[in-house]
């Protein structure tokens, strides 16, 4: 089964598109994206979930990872193929 991963994001965040590409290349095959810019009721949700209030933020099954910088720091030490395995 693959990881549910969720993603907040905006039409025209190059850090959002850098995150999806990092995930994509680790072998993820959806990406359920929120379009805070679309929905701004979901941006007050993403806030209350995460208590931040800049995207991309990512969640990998339960876990929040965080943000495209969060992301690709996981995947430098090894966490992110972890992560995506287990989730």
């Amino acid at each position: 089964m693959a990881a549910k991963v969720l993603m907040y994001s905006t039409g025209v965040c190059p850090y959002c598109v850098r995150a999806e590409q990092l995930l994509l290349r680790r072998g993820v095959t959806e990406i359920e994206k929120v379009r805070v810019d679309l929905e701004p009721q979901r941006r007050a949700e993403m806030m209350e979930r995460t208590g931040r209030r800049t995207v991309p933020q990512i969640y990998i099954g339960s876990t929040h990872v965080g943000g495209c910088d969060e992301l690709e720091a996981l995947d430098r030490a090894g966490g992110l193929a972890q992560l995506l395995a287990a989730a």
